[in-house]
């Protein structure tokens, strides 16, 4: 499955959140549709049918995101700098911020 970068889930939970607490305050239709385009877009984002199971999903990619550039910044590495995906030095960490 082919998995969103970090900070566009990023973007699309906080936006989505704001939206629907702007929801809650005023009955906006245009806030209301995009509301449910962003929902929509999570859920294909995350291969989910419901919108809560897709936001947790998002903040649980987020995380995993989040735990392994903090790894790598602290120069705990999770393979050698000759493994394809490799955290170490030269590795970009690209296949691990994207596998599921």
């Amino acid at each position: 499955m082919l998995m969103p970068h970090p900070a566009t889930l990023r973007r699309l939970v906080e936006e989505y959140e704001a939206l629907k607490s702007y929801e809650g305050e005023q009955s906006d239709p245009q806030a209301t549709r995009r509301a449910q385009d962003l929902a929509y877009t999570l859920c294909v984002s995350t291969g989910t049918r419901d919108v809560r199971q897709a936001l947790e999903a998002a903040r649980r990619q987020i995380a995993a995101a989040q735990a392994t550039a903090t790894a790598e910044l602290c120069g705990h590495g999770m393979g050698t700098s000759g493994d394809v995906g490799s955290h170490g030095p030269g590795g970009s960490g690209y296949a691990a911020l994207h596998e599921q």
